[in-house]
């Protein structure tokens, strides 16, 4: 019998679990969707309950498609959607509320009121001030859920993103978090890798509700999950650094992005921390077990692969999320049509959390075509708008862009993509790299695999799209884009 890694991957839409063997390839997998709960706009919320659940539920449906052994299984890593914020009673495990998605932009106010202290976050976590992060999001579940400041500071009330919720459900009752998601809450010092005191104080958040942050590959506890045998939980890493890592972007200059629900390019620099000039994150990338935290800068993009969905579910004009290919390679070109989908404000590189979506260019001539197009144009100009950023704050000139997620199955897009960076687009051969990076940073801590050299040795491109645009013309839409993300800005004050 051969052995296999368990990779739980949960998202802001759906989890899965995914088992692997040694040479990557996936042997079983289930997912299930989870309800998008909006109790007004610009709120976003999830059931911690009915994640659990469904994380419980895809691991047994994952089994049951195979004759393996759960004996086989002899790690599982957890990769998550990072910045949702949860917090629950320590003695019961039920939430004291719905968890709040990254999405969510009910904490612009407490993002408002911190303005006079954007230097000491920037500084010390390597994040802008914004609605993005968890810090505000336990603020506000703070100070508008009744009792729960008061359980927090008994130490009954306790914060977690999903990893810490999952983990904590996994193992009955490890209280933890790795680096990558605890750089992620606007409350950890990149230098120190802990909480930081000072920014605690400012959000006034008792640090006794917080996890402990480990490291991104080590066993962290076991879990039966009501099998004969315990398996060590012994990778974390937030959705993005597994991508990163599933990409085997271990090299400094490494890039990546995963085109999923938002749109998240990461750039790995290696030891060094890397303050952004223009407006993106430093974040850590990954540290396995005693070993130099790397780190990375990060673009953001909101809305990417949701966009699709939306204009699915509010327009019909496509049934299925696939068929925007099909629609939008029935014109040429986007029509001068330009979407910039600023739904909860625009992420990296402008971090305007007062912009809204707009449609623009439109004349008698546009068509729902060329709607369609623009939708799938639009994730590819955010991408370009971070590209640039991070060859500014880098100094170096980034030759590809290795690729993945959902939306990679547009050959439009993907083609477009490089079209407009006039770079080559890389597709490795296998597409589930959120989940693999889990999976290696789980195997890595058992000894399933020996280091990153031998996970380097598993990667392989399964597609390279190359630029066939002149420059004139992606100049020439490139700067319509931009003009257009400029009537985006500041709708809302």
């Amino acid at each position: 019998m051969k052995n296999l890694i368990g990779a739980i991957d949960q998202g802001t839409t759906s989890t899965r679990f995914i088992l692997f063997d040694h040479d990557s390839n996936i042997i079983a997998s289930h997912q299930i969707e989870h309800k998008q709960i909006f109790p007004q706009a610009g709120w976003v919320e999830h059931d911690p309950l009915e994640i659990w659940q469904n994380t419980k539920q895809v691991i047994a449906s994952t089994l049951q498609k195979t004759d393996m052994s759960v004996k086989q299984i002899i790690a599982i890593g957890i990769t998550n959607q990072r910045e949702t914020t949860v917090i629950w009673d320590k003695n019961t495990g039920k939430p004291y509320h719905n968890a709040l998605v990254w999405q969510d932009t009910r904490t612009d106010q407490i993002c408002r009121s911190l303005k006079n202290n954007k230097k000491s976050f920037q500084q010390r976590t390597g994040l802008p001030i914004a609605t993005y992060f968890s810090g505000p999001k336990i603020k506000w579940l703070l100070d508008n859920v009744k009792g729960l400041r008061k359980a927090a500071n008994n130490g009954n009330a306790i914060f977690g993103n999903m990893d810490s919720w999952i983990t904590w459900n996994l193992t009955g009752g490890k209280h933890i978090t790795d680096i990558t998601n605890a750089s992620r809450t606007m409350l950890m010092n990149l230098k120190t890798l802990d909480w930081d005191s000072e920014l605690l104080a400012i959000l006034d958040i008792p640090r006794k509700m917080l996890p402990e942050i480990r490291s991104s590959a080590e066993i962290y506890g076991n879990t039966k999950l009501g099998f004969e045998n315990e398996i060590p939980i012994s990778g974390i890493l937030g959705d993005q650094q597994a991508a990163l890592f599933g990409q085997t972007c271990f090299q400094k200059g490494d890039v990546k992005n995963t085109y999923g629900t938002g749109c998240f390019i990461l750039f790995n620099t290696g030891n060094d921390i890397v303050h952004s000039l223009n407006g993106l994150l430093t974040t850590v990338a990954y540290k396995i077990l005693d070993q130099k935290p790397v780190y990375a800068l990060e673009g953001s993009v909101a809305m990417a692969g949701s966009l699709i969905q939306w204009i699915r579910d509010n327009f019909n004009l496509i049934k299925e999320s696939h068929e925007i290919d099909d629609l939008a390679e029935m014109v040429d070109d986007n029509g001068g049509v330009y979407f910039v989908p600023a739904f909860s404000g625009l992420f990296a590189p402008h971090w305007n959390s007062g912009a809204r979506g707009t449609i623009i260019g439109l004349t008698h001539f546009a068509n729902k075509s060329h709607i369609a197009r623009s939708v799938l144009e639009a994730t590819a100009f955010q991408t370009r708008d971070v590209f640039e950023a991070m060859q500014k704050d880098s100094g170096l000139r980034i030759d590809k862009l290795k690729v993945d997620g959902g939306m990679t199955a547009s050959n439009l897009l993907m083609q477009f993509q490089a079209d407009i960076l006039n770079r080559s687009v890389i597709l490795p051969n296998i597409a589930e790299t959120t989940a693999l990076g889990a999976a290696y940073a789980a195997g890595l801590a058992v000894g399933f695999w020996k280091d990153t050299k031998e996970l380097q040795n598993n990667w392989k491109g399964r597609k390279v799209w190359k630029s066939k645009m002149d420059e004139e013309k992606r100049t020439q839409l490139y700067n319509q884009w931009q003009k257009a993300v400029k009537c985006s800005l500041d709708w809302e004050e």
